[in-house]
This record gives C-alpha cells, sequence and structure tokens, in this order.
C-alpha cells in the first residue's frame, strides 16, 4: 500500500492516492523557484502601480477641494460677494454651526449668509481693502469616498483669525461644502 503526504496529511486509500497526486502534478508542476519570483515581482509591480495612481487620483481631489473653497468661501462669500460663485461650490443646504452662550448651537443657512453678502457688496463694503483681504492656508485635507473635511488657517489681512473645519460631499456636479465650524481666536 502507498502513503501519499501532501501538506502535512498522509492518506492511505490508493484511488485517493491517484487523484491527489494527478491534482498534484496539474497544479503544482509549474510552480518552481524562478517562476515564482517573476509571478512575485508582477505582482509587486502591480500593486506599486495601483498605489502610484491611487495617490494621483487623491492628490486630483484635494485640488480640487482646494479650487471650490477658494472660488466659492473665499473669493464668493468673503472678497467679492458674488452670488455665482458662491453657488458654484457651496450646496443649498449649507449651515454655518455656531456655539452661543456656551452650551447653544445656532444654524445660519447659506441663504441667510448669501443674502447678507449681498447685501454687503451693494452697500460698497465688497471687496475689502487689502488689509482686509481674506486668504486661507490649508492645513489638512482628508478624503474618503465622496466625503471629505478640510482644515484651513482664515486670515484677515495678516492676522490669523479663524480655524475652519469645512465638511464636503463629492457630488455628480463636483464637490460641495455642506457644512462649517470654526474656532475664533
Amino acid at each position: 500500500m502507498r502513503i501519499f503526504g501532501l501538506n502535512g496529511l498522509y492518506i492511505q486509500n490508493t484511488d485517493v492516492i491517484e487523484k491527489l497526486s494527478h491534482i498534484n502534478k496539474l497544479y503544482f508542476y509549474k510552480i518552481n523557484p524562478i517562476n515564482m519570483k517573476k509571478t512575485t515581482l508582477f505582482l509587486c509591480l502591480i500593486l506599486a502601480l495601483t498605489l502610484s495612481l491611487t495617490a494621483q487620483n487623491v492628490d486630483k481631489e484635494k485640488e480640487a477641494i482646494k479650487k471650490v473653497i477658494q472660488t466659492a468661501y473665499v473669493e464668493g462669500i468673503q472678497n467679492e460677494g458674488d452670488p455665482d460663485k458662491i453657488d458654484s461650490g457651496i450646496h443649498p443646504e449649507f449651515n454655518l454651526l455656531i456655539v452661543e452662550n456656551g452650551n447653544g448651537l445656532q444654524k445660519y443657512s447659506i441663504t441667510e449668509w448669501k443674502k447678507k453678502v449681498v447685501k454687503k457688496r451693494e452697500n460698497g463694503e465688497l471687496p475689502p481693502t487689502p488689509e482686509k483681504m481674506v486668504t486661507v492656508k490649508f492645513l489638512s485635507i482628508d478624503i474618503t469616498g465622496t466625503a471629505a473635511v478640510a482644515k484651513i488657517e482664515f486670515y484677515i489681512g495678516d492676522k490669523l483669525t479663524y480655524i475652519d473645519y469645512i465638511s464636503l460631499y463629492k457630488f455628480e456636479d463636483g464637490w460641495k461644502m455642506v457644512n462649517k465650524i470654526y474656532y475664533k481666536f
């Protein structure tokens, strides 16, 4: 009687041994160290290429988010009062959340904010003077699928005034700001 070992398992049935022997030759015959090295190298190259493309895609998405915030928020709301720029990157259901009286929370809709900004422009308060021009510095952008959060420093002139946390979703027509909270210095 033949005893056949496969991965530490020993079988004594002759019919089973013949079938396993055939499978062993069929599936494991071509694996040798040279083929294994080539396969491993090929898989490593595919993985590296995939990671590179993913990193490029994330960088592209981060740039798109920066553009939305710069155009809709910095230019549209803060410096120009341009409703078209505001609408281009801020979702109609956007809310600014403001802490009130220690434990209260106030929602300020984009509709209310936009009306205030347009009125400031009509009254000649926008654009601001160069020393009151708003600029931002992006500290971080975290993206998971179609959701993102941007952390930015908000400057009025040269003075750091706020740290903003802006939530965004990616819709069919691109990234849109949907929410903002902040810390004021």
